[in-house]
C-alpha cells in the first residue's frame, strides 16, 4: 500500500482567549423539513480574519457562546466539524460550513438543552459569532489521495466532515472509489439527502449507502446500522474493502467502531485493524461485543472521531 502523507495543517490561530469574530451568511435546514430531529447547516464568513484560507477539510472551529454557566464562568468553547471542502463553501475560500443538532432532550425526568448548539441554531443571517480554531491534525484526507479508495462512515452529525471530503475529492476528478455509509433512525434523518443522491448520480466512483434502524428490519429481524452494511452490501463493500489501498473514516457517536471493527475482523478484514492483546480464541466471530471492544483497536488505515 502506498505510504499516507498527511498535509501539514495550521492550528490554534485563535484561542478561546483570543477569539476572532465571523458573519454568518447561510442558515438552513438540512433534514426533510419533516424530521423531528432539527439539523442546520450553518456558513460562516471568515473574511478579514487570520482564519480565512487556513483551514482544511476535516478540521474544527470553535465556537464560544455568550453568557455564563452556572457557576458563572464564561461558556467553553465547543468544536463543530467542518462540513466544508478546504477551498470554502461552494468554492468561496473565506467561507466555512458546519452542521449543528439542535440540543434538546429529556434523561430520567430532566429536560437538557445543548447551550451552544442551540446558540449556533438560533443565529441569523449577519449575526456576528466568536470562532476560534483551526483544530485537529489528523483526520485529514492525504495529501496523495489517487492512492487510495475511500469509504466513510457516519452516524448523525458526524456526516460533516465527510460532506466536505467527499465534495473536495470528487471535485477535483477523484477516479478512485469512494463509499459514504450514514446511519440515523428514519429516512427523515437522512442528512443532505437531496445533494448525496445527485453526487450518486453524477458520479459512478460515489456510492450513497443508508442504513435506517427504525423503519425496515434486515431478514433476521435485526436492525440495519452503519456496522451491518459490511455485511448488508457486501456486493459493494467486499471488493473496495477487500484492496489494499482503502482508507476508512469514522465519525459519529462513541460506541459505533465496535461494531464496525467487529464486523471487519468477522470479514477477515484485519488491515484496517491492530490486536490490543490475546483474544480468547482466533475465530472472531465467536468475540463478544465486550472482548471485540477491548481488542479491536484502528490502524493506521482507519481514521475516527467519534463522540
Amino acid at each position: 500500500m502506498s505510504e499516507i502523507i498527511l498535509p501539514e495543517v495550521e492550528l490554534n490561530i485563535h484561542t478561546p482567549k483570543n477569539p476572532t469574530e465571523a458573519v454568518v451568511v447561510e442558515n438552513y435546514v438540512c433534514t426533510a423539513e419533516s424530521s423531528p430531529n432539527i439539523v442546520r447547516h450553518i456558513t460562516l464568513d471568515l473574511t478579514g480574519t487570520e482564519l480565512d484560507g487556513h483551514f482544511r477539510t476535516g478540521q474544527s472551529i470553535g465556537v464560544l457562546a455568550p453568557g455564563e454557566d452556572h457557576r458563572g464562568k464564561p461558556h467553553k468553547v465547543r468544536l463543530y466539524s467542518l462540513s466544508s471542502p478546504t477551498k470554502g463553501e461552494g468554492g468561496n475560500q473565506h467561507l466555512v460550513s458546519t452542521t449543528v443538532k439542535r440540543a434538546n432532550e429529556e434523561v430520567d425526568g430532566t429536560f437538557y438543552t445543548g447551550v451552544c448548539s442551540n446558540y449556533i441554531c438560533n443565529l441569523k443571517v449577519g449575526d456576528k459569532v466568536k470562532v476560534t480554531g483551526p483544530s485537529g491534525k489528523r483526520f485529514l484526507l492525504p495529501e496523495n489521495v489517487d492512492d487510495f479508495n475511500f469509504v466513510f462512515f457516519a452516524t448523525g452529525t458526524g456526516i460533516a466532515p465527510f460532506r466536505g471530503m467527499i465534495l473536495e475529492l470528487l471535485e477535483s476528478g477523484f477516479k478512485g472509489q469512494v463509499v459514504l455509509v450514514f446511519g440515523c433512525p428514519y429516512r427523515t434523518d437522512v442528512l443532505y439527502p437531496e445533494l448525496f443522491d445527485r453526487l450518486e448520480e453524477e458520479h459512478e466512483n460515489f456510492h450513497f449507502v443508508k442504513m435506517i434502524s427504525r423503519e425496515d428490519r434486515r431478514p433476521d429481524g435485526s436492525k440495519y446500522y452503519v456496522q451491518t452494511a459490511i455485511e448488508d452490501r457486501a456486493d459493494l463493500l467486499d471488493p473496495i474493502l477487500g484492496s489494499d489501498n482503502t482508507l476508512i473514516y469514522l465519525c459519529g457517536m462513541k460506541g459505533m467502531e465496535t461494531g464496525i471493527y467487529h464486523n471487519l475482523a468477522k470479514k477477515g478484514f484485519m488491515g484496517y485493524l491492530r490486536l490490543k492483546g490475546q483474544p480468547s480464541t482466533e475465530d472472531p466471530n465467536e468475540w463478544g461485543w465486550k472482548e471485540a471492544k477491548e481488542l479491536l483497536k484502528p490502524s493506521d488505515r482507519t481514521f475516527e472521531e467519534v463522540y
